[in-house]
C-alpha cells in the first residue's frame, strides 16, 4: 500500500509478507474482524467506512500450523477535497489591470497538480480546456474577455483521483475605475472643528491605496497613502478651506479622479460676506439675485463661485457684473452653489450657501452665520401665491420642530446646538430645500472694545498704530 491515507473512490492494495515461503493461506482482519478475503493480496475499492486497523497471519495448508499475527496498518480515508479559488487583488477587476487567481487544496498532501478550465472556452468545446498546470493563473491587462467563470481542479502523480472541482469563480472585468469622494459630517465647518473625507472606489474594495488632493490637483502634502481611505483634518482652520478630490491605486494601476467637493472652514470670527440682495439662502428659479463685495474693508475684492466647478462672475455667462456687484437676472439650478470675495493675493473672505430651487416653497433664512444669543427667524415662502402668512411645518434634519399658521418661527436665543439643517413644508403640499444654519461663538465685551478700540485706531492714523507697536515691541526688548 503506497500510503495509509487515501480517497474515497482510490483502489486500496494490502499484502500479507510471511517470511518462510511455504504453501499459506490467508486471514485478513479489520478492527479484529475477519474480512472475507483468504489470498496473499487484499485489494478492494475504499470508502469512508474503510477506515480501520488492518492485520493479517498466514496459516500452513499441511498441518494447519498458524503464524503469528502481522503488525496493524491503520488505514485513513476521507472524502475527496475539493478545491477553492481566491483572487489578488479582487475579483471585480478594470481593464488593463492584472489579477492573479490561486486555486487551494487543503490536504495532508503537497504534491498536487493544478488544473485550469475556464467555462466560455469548456461551453465551446464540450470538456474542459486545461489553460494552465500551475497553483497560480495570472491574467495580465486584463479585458473585456476575461469577464468569465474559472474552475480549478488538482491531481497527484500516479494516482488516477482527482480532486472535487472548485466551485465557478466569476471574474467582473469594468471598463474604468471611479473614485468617489464624501466628507462626514458636513463641508461647512466653524475653526476647531474635525472633518474626515472619505475615499472609495465604486465597485471595488480591496487592495487599493488613497492619495488626496486639493485645489487644481495639488497632492496634499500631508496626505497619507493607506489602505484605510479616510484623511482626516483636525481641528480645522480656515486654511483648509478649499476644493478636495481623492484618487485610488492598486498595483501601479490608477482610478480617474473622484468629483470635486468643496470644504469651507468658517471662522469664528466672521470676515467679509458677499452682500446678497435679496438677503436669504434660497431662491426661486427664474428670481433675479444681486451680489456685491462692494465696501469690504479690502480693496480689489471680487466675487467667485463654486457650482461644479470654480467659476468668476466676469469669466463665465452666468451674470453680469459692474464693478464688484453681480446680478443674474433669472436664476437657474446650476446657480445653486457657494459665493464668497476673494482679493487678488487669494484670501478668502465668509461664504455664503445659495440654494436655487425649481418648486413652489422654499426657506427664508439667514445666508449669513448666526451668532450666539441672537435669535433668528425662518419663513416658509410660496411662489404661486406670495402670501406671508402660510400654515407651514418647520423641521430641523428630520425631527419636527413647529407647526406655524402665520409661515414662519422664530428661535429667540440661538446656541451651538441649533447648528444644523432647516427646511418647511406645507400641509396641502410643498417643500423647500434644506439650509445649513451655521452658529458662530459670540466675542466678549473685552474683544469687542479691543476692535473698536483698533478700528477707531486705523481710522484715524495708521501711522499711530504703527507706533504702538513698535513701542510695544521696544518695550519687551528692554
Amino acid at each position: 500500500m503506497p500510503s495509509d491515507h487515501v480517497f474515497s473512490g482510490e483502489t486500496v492494495t494490502l499484502r500479507c509478507d510471511i517470511e518462510e515461503e511455504v504453501d499459506w493461506t490467508y486471514s485478513w482482519y479489520k478492527d479484529g474482524l475477519i474480512t472475507p478475503c483468504t489470498e496473499r493480496v487484499y485489494e478492494f475499492t475504499s470508502y469512508e467506512s474503510d477506515s480501520s486497523k488492518y492485520t493479517c497471519r498466514g496459516e500452513k495448508k499441511q498441518d494447519s500450523q498458524q503464524s503469528e499475527i502481522s503488525d496493524s496498518v491503520t488505514l485513513t480515508v476521507s472524502d475527496l477535497p475539493r478545491a477553492t479559488i481566491t483572487a489578488d487583488p479582487d475579483r471585480s477587476v478594470f481593464i488593463g489591470e492584472t489579477i492573479s487567481l490561486k486555486c487551494s487544496i487543503e490536504s495532508h498532501y503537497s504534491d498536487w497538480r493544478f488544473q485550469w478550465s475556464k467555462y466560455s472556452s469548456t461551453f465551446d468545446a464540450g470538456e474542459p480546456e486545461k489553460i494552465t498546470s500551475r497553483e497560480t493563473l495570472t491574467i495580465e491587462k486584463v479585458s473585456m474577455s476575461d469577464q468569465d467563470k474559472y474552475h480549478c481542479w488538482g491531481d497527484r502523480d500516479n494516482r488516477p483521483m482527482k480532486s472535487q472541482q472548485s466551485v465557478a469563480f466569476s471574474i467582473k472585468v469594468e471598463e474604468r475605475a471611479q473614485a468617489v469622494l464624501m466628507i462626514y459630517p458636513q463641508n461647512w465647518l466653524t475653526e476647531g472643528d474635525s472633518v474626515t473625507l472619505t475615499c472609495k472606489v465604486r465597485s471595488s474594495s480591496r487592495g487599493w491605496m488613497f492619495s488626496w488632493y486639493r485645489d487644481d490637483y495639488n497632492l496634499l502634502s500631508d496626505s497619507k497613502r493607506g489602505a484605510q481611505g479616510s484623511y482626516t483634518i483636525s481641528p480645522a482652520a480656515v486654511k483648509h478651506t478649499g476644493v478636495y478630490m481623492c484618487r485610488a491605486e492598486r498595483g501601479g494601476y490608477y482610478t480617474e479622479y473622484s468629483h470635486t467637493e468643496l470644504l469651507w472652514v468658517i471662522t469664528r470670527w466672521p470676515l467679509a460676506s458677499p452682500i446678497i440682495n435679496p438677503s436669504r439662502s434660497q431662491h426661486f428659479h427664474t428670481d433675479s439675485l444681486s451680489l456685491s463685495c462692494e465696501g469690504q474693508s479690502s480693496s480689489g475684492w471680487r466675487l467667485r463661485r463654486y457650482s461644479k466647478r470654480l467659476e468668476d462672475c466676469s469669466s463665465f455667462d452666468w451674470g453680469s457684473e459692474t464693478g464688484s456687484t453681480c446680478r443674474i437676472s433669472s436664476l437657474k439650478t446650476s446657480d445653486t452653489g457657494v459665493y464668497w470675495c476673494q482679493t487678488k493675493s487669494g484670501e478668502h473672505g465668509q461664504p455664503v450657501n445659495i440654494t436655487v430651487h425649481d418648486g413652489d416653497v422654499i426657506l427664508d433664512t439667514s445666508v449669513y452665520p448666526v451668532t450666539e444669543g441672537d435669535s433668528i427667524t425662518l419663513r416658509c415662502l410660496q411662489k404661486s401665491t406670495n402670501a406671508s402668512n402660510l400654515r407651514a411645518v418647520f423641521y430641523n434634519d428630520r425631527s419636527l420642530l413647529q407647526t406655524q399658521t402665520k409661515g414662519k418661527m422664530i428661535i429667540p436665543t440661538v446656541s451651538k446646538s441649533h447648528e444644523g439643517f432647516y427646511y418647511c413644508k406645507l400641509p396641502e403640499g410643498g417643500k423647500s430645500p434644506k439650509s445649513w444654519i451655521s452658529v458662530t461663538k459670540s466675542q466678549s465685551k473685552y474683544q469687542i472694545s479691543v476692535f473698536k478700540m483698533i478700528s477707531s485706531v486705523l481710522a484715524a492714523s495708521p501711522y499711530l498704530l504703527l507706533s504702538i507697536i513698535l513701542g510695544v515691541k521696544c518695550y519687551r526688548a528692554r
